[in-house]
């Protein structure tokens, strides 16, 4: 069976079971693809071949186990999730060589559920980017348009699927880093709810902002991914023991008769590109058609989100890079003879540009005297940002705008920092507040010819809701094709 690799998950997990294709004809189409692509995308850090061929070699020998649901489905990972034996970069120099002990629980998981990992997805370093254009090694291209960037920070993520290099790749959202890039290239991407989904194994990068979540071709394999990953880990206090529902039962719907769509007055105005907003308006007429009810809501903190964001980021970032200092693991400079100069030199060569742009930042505002200023100032505005979606979701049960207020842009065409954090104006609110997003493909620019993405914001721990609109109105929207590389 040929070209295996535009299947989607559900698809490949279905013909796996059915022993119809081999876990090692699905894992070398996959490497054949990535092979044939990975010149152009350069999505991948690591491709894990020999690995993923001997691990499909014992599960053919074994075959198929109805209850593991992504049995022999080969996935990528970004590469800030760690991995036992295999490197774990962050997209950065500091991280070069190091190696993990262990696996995170979201690793674990995948695993527990027969995943075949057969790669480590590119980013911006340590996650701190909307375009890959921040990884310590190489940039990634968008496969829509090759001088496109994918978005970012998971970036690699993004590009390994729309490319058709595995069935699904984990990302990390702190700002929009999911949503961003499955909106530029034309995929599914869900963040879950702040603790639906454990964090332990995760390189942090803001640690009240940071969710693991699924990147892929169809909603249905979103729900199936969620369904492994989502549900209470005593190795992570942030993660929240609430019940996990079925994902799945709520897929399928005819209609949306009976939902309430809110429409943020603030995401529709300056700033937003016609193709957008032609794009996701289209979308938001074709679920009036399939029934939903709309109505316009009010998020008047959104011109604050940015500056509220980046102050609680930069300081959380400061926080946890501190611990990359030379000395326990990591990049180390031999030729420092003092102590102060080993942390500095190893730090300077170690660390980007962007990220050393941060730490600056964040500990400027967590320092004695501007504290009060900066960063509590922020964390009082981000409570009422959760506050203004408290009452927003008193009139309608999910909130939808644009994911981003361009199509993907050329690669060097945002040099300027305050440029590409704009990029992030409506994705970064989920994030302050905790709540679950997603970005569902709704077509291409009208100009552009690049995908366009619509966002899905719900109350907390409502993704079973979410992911039943995004799948009813994915279903009556027409069909995105794979790009053509």
């Amino acid at each position: 069976m040929s070209e295996l690799y535009t299947k989607t998950l559900t698809e490949m997990a279905g013909l796996l079971q059915s022993r119809e294709v081999t876990v090692a004809e699905a894992v070398k189409d996959c490497l054949d693809r990535i092979e044939a692509t990975e010149p152009t995308v350069k999505a991948l850090i690591t491709v894990m071949s020999d690995e993923a061929l001997k691990q499909a070699e014992v599960m053919d020998q074994e075959g198929p186990d109805a209850s593991k649901p992504l049995w022999g489905v080969p996935i990528v990972l970004k590469d800030l999730l760690v991995t036992k034996g295999t490197r774990t970069t962050c997209g950065s120099k500091i991280l070069e060589n190091f190696v993990p002990f262990y696996d995170g629980t979201a690793v674990v998981r995948l695993r527990k559920a027969g995943a075949v990992i057969i790669g480590k997805a590119n980013m911006d370093e340590f996650a701190m980017g909307s375009s890959t254009e921040n990884s310590a090694f190489f940039q990634t291209s968008n496969p829509w348009d090759a001088d496109c960037v994918p978005g970012g920070s998971s970036g690699g993520s993004g590009a390994t699927v729309a490319a058709g290099q595995c069935f699904a790749a984990l990302g990390t959202d702190t700002g929009g880093s999911i949503r961003l890039p499955a909106s530029f290239c034309g995929i599914v991407g869900l963040k879950p709810t702040y603790g639906r989904v454990s964090r332990f194994g995760l390189i942090a990068y803001g640690s009240s902002l940071d969710q693991i979540g699924p990147m892929t071709r169809s909603v249905e394999d979103s729900a199936r991914i969620l369904q492994v990953l989502a549900g209470h880990d005593p190795n992570d206090s942030t993660s929240v023991d609430v019940p996990v529902p079925d994902y799945l039962v709520g897929l399928g719907r005819n209609s949306l008769e009976g939902t309430t769509i809110g429409l943020p007055e603030e995401y529709w105005g300056k700033g937003l590109d016609n193709e957008v907003e032609a794009a996701c308006k289209a979308a938001i007429a074709k679920a009036e058609a399939l029934g939903a009810k709309t109505v316009p809501v009010k998020m008047a903190l959104t011109d604050y989100a940015i500056a509220t964001y980046y102050i609680i980021a930069m300081a959380e970032a400061s926080s946890n890079l501190s611990r990359f200092d030379g000395v326990r693991f990591g990049h180390r400079n031999k030729d420092a003879e003092e102590l102060i100069d080993m942390y500095t030199s190893s730090r300077t060569e170690g660390f980007g540009d962007e990220v050393q742009r941060r730490i600056i930042m964040g500990t400027y505002v967590l320092s004695s005297g501007y504290y009060d200023a900066y960063y509590n100032k922020a964390a009082k505005v981000r409570r009422l940002l959760r506050e203004d979606f408290e009452k927003a979701f008193e009139q309608c049960d999910i909130i939808a705008g644009p994911v981003c207020p361009t199509t993907a842009f050329k690669a060097g065409d945002k040099a300027d920092p305050l440029q590409m954090y704009l990029m992030d104006i409506f994705t970064i609110s989920a994030n302050l507040a905790g709540l679950p997003g997603m970005s569902l493909p709704v077509g291409l620019g009208g100009d552009s010819g690049m995908p366009v993405g619509l966002q899905f914001m719900g109350p907390a721990f409502s993704e079973a809701e979410m992911l039943s609109v995004a799948d009813c109105l994915e279903r009556n929207l027409e069909p995105m094709p794979m790009a053509k590389l």
